[in-house]
């Protein structure tokens, strides 16, 4: 190796310890969306029946949580130019896991606390190592994480139904039920859940360097790779990171719904990919915010709500999705093209 290569890979690395670039938070452009929100929100307020009330608003904040603790992760995975489909699947497996695990425990003498917590250890580790192999996989073989997030895909539902037997399984205590339907001063608890998460990602993609090296390499892998980045240890935390989160969600979800249930996350995954891509996260990979997703997750929660108070059935809502992230993708794609051209 020249003594220029080993120079230049000294930068790079001085360059990703040093404190990430930052945009100006009041740039008029970048609120564009928060300005559409604002004039949806009013909108409803005067058209749709009880949206401006605060059972109402509470309800918003309990759905937005549960899809955007998982988009919060599939905004590094986008990041990184690769793609999850199997969050809505995950959500469902991991919820029947946890109600298998605890109701074999309780039905054997143990407590219901140790089923419980035997039951996120177990999830929590086929989540990480799940998430790790489709980054090796990617990173090994080459094999898009689409192609495997397919596979995980199949393998998660069949598993939710060979577990259950098609059937909800009901095993938890009374306490569990807090953590999907509990309040604190009014506030349901998930909305705690969901802004913790926020702010550890948010934090995570702007002043840390697995952050930076995330863009990085969706950015270039292989001048990711030549600047001294681990892009196979990124890939497999990123992929980690969301199976992580989906478990998080599944949790809140069976406590929820009381139960684990094999039906439940069915397309999950178009909603968070939805929500990212609202939030202005590239399909392309290496760009994105955090607060756009969190912007985008709230977005399109409160148009489905204003929807459904509306009256509006429910498969026009499904289209509606399809026009919002169409848009989004044209939209922004535009604003690139045009940011390249000036």
């Amino acid at each position: 190796m020249t003594t220029t290569d080993t120079t230049g890979r000294a930068k790079d690395k001085a360059a990703l310890r040093a404190p990430i670039a930052r945009r100006p938070f009041f740039k008029l452009s970048d609120f564009v969306l928060e300005a559409i929100l604002l004039a949806i929100i009013v909108l409803l307020a005067f058209t749709a029946p009880g949206f401006a009330s605060w059972d109402n608003a509470m309800n918003i904040l309990r759905n937005a949580a549960m899809t955007g603790i998982i988009a919060f992760g599939m905004t590094f995975v986008l990041i990184l130019g690769e793609i999850d489909i199997s969050v809505g699947s995950g959500l469902a497996f991991f919820g029947c896991l946890l109600a298998v695990v605890t109701d074999s425990m309780t039905a054997t003498g143990w407590s219901a606390e140790i089923g419980v917590g035997a039951g996120v250890v177990l999830c929590l580790g086929i989540a990480i190592l799940a998430g790790m192999f489709t980054g090796w996989v990617r990173h090994a073989l080459a094999v898009p994480t689409f192609i495997t997030t397919l596979a995980w895909m199949a393998a998660f539902r069949g598993g939710a139904y060979l577990l259950t037997g098609s059937f909800p399984v009901t095993p938890y205590p009374e306490w569990f039920f807090f953590f999907g339907s509990g309040a604190i001063l009014g506030i349901p608890f998930q909305a705690f859940v969901f802004l913790l998460v926020f702010v550890v990602t948010w934090f995570i993609s702007r002043y840390t360097v697995f952050g930076k090296s995330a863009y990085a390499v969706g950015g270039n892998a292989e001048s990711a790779r030549l600047s001294g980045i681990n892009v196979l240890g990124v890939r497999m935390a990123v992929m980690a990171m969301i199976g992580v989160f989906t478990v998080l969600s599944a949790i809140m979800v069976s406590s929820q719904i009381q139960a684990g249930n094999p039906t439940v996350g069915v397309t999950w995954e178009f909603t968070v990919i939805t929500a990212c891509v609202i939030g202005g996260v590239s399909l392309m990979g290496g760009k994105g915010r955090v607060w756009g997703t969190f912007v985008g997750v709230l977005f399109l929660s409160i148009m489905l709500n204003g929807m459904t108070l509306l009256n509006i059935d429910e498969y026009w809502q499904y289209v509606a999705r399809a026009i919002l992230i169409l848009g989004a993708v044209l939209i922004y794609q535009v604003q690139a093209m045009n940011a390249r051209r000036g």
